[in-house]
């Protein structure tokens, strides 16, 4: 049997093809979308998952049509506006992974908000990556494990990088304090980690779901952690 889920990542995938599907704009999609993620959240706590990662926006996106991605910012800042308190009040801490400096500085502003006004909260650990890449980041954990060797080097403290271990190194990632994935979903059909969690989902199990996000639900979650349970996970170990 499968050890107890602590962490469950999900790359949310379909709001475009839900949309066309509808003859609708694919902004009506990503709006269906953040309702799926809220039910998502929701369906977490219920579960007991005591992480929940979920891939809202990656830094391939800002690729897509000027309109669209000027709608998901103004429904990112919606978001972040209105369910901050919520999210406070359920006692959810709310994290963000990912590079900052793209976005604009008020957005910026209501993440650093949402993250400091959640920070003691402990029912559930909600991260969100936005615009956020996973050669990226482990390039960027790459170059802070670098600075700090130098920085080591010269103060003659005897901190080099060839001296770091996998787990000395996870410490300079994005995601560092949170635990490694057990499961990753992936809806719409598609079966590939789209440059998510590359680091982190080395030994992670996956389920990839036909259904398109907007339509994905608390039933869809239940059946990837009976299916989860079943496994047996070997960590890349023989199991007598």
């Amino acid at each position: 049997m499968s050890t107890p889920l602590q962490h469950l990542a999900i790359i949310m995938d379909g709001n475009g093809r839900w949309a066309k599907a509808r003859g609708l704009p694919s902004l009506a999609g990503h709006q269906r979308g953040a309702e799926a993620a809220k039910a998502a959240v929701k369906a977490a706590m219920a579960e007991s998952i005591p992480f929940l990662t979920l891939f809202g926006f990656s830094s391939e996106n800002w690729a897509r049509p000027e309109d669209e991605v000027k709608g998901l910012m103004q429904l990112l800042r919606r978001y972040l506006q209105a369910d901050t308190a919520e999210f406070h009040a359920n006692n959810i801490r709310l994290r963000f992974i990912g590079e900052r400096s793209r976005f604009d500085p008020d957005i910026v502003d209501l993440m650093q908000r949402a993250e400091s006004l959640t920070v003691n909260n402990t029912a559930l650990n909600l991260t969100v990556a936005l615009n956020y890449g996973g050669r990226a980041e482990i390039l960027r954990a790459a170059s802070r494990m670098l600075f700090q060797s130098y920085q080591a080097l010269d103060k003659n403290e005897g901190f080099a990088a060839w001296q770091m271990d996998e787990k000395q190194f996870s410490q300079y990632l994005d995601t560092a304090g949170l635990p490694d994935p057990d499961l990753v979903i992936r809806t719409s059909g598609e079966k590939r980690l789209s440059n998510f969690l590359l680091w982190q989902s080395a030994y992670a199990e996956f389920e990839f779901l036909d259904v398109l996000w907007p339509d994905f639900d608390a039933g869809h979650i239940q059946q990837a952690l009976q299916n989860f349970s079943a496994r047996e996970r070997r960590f890349g170990a023989r199991i007598a």
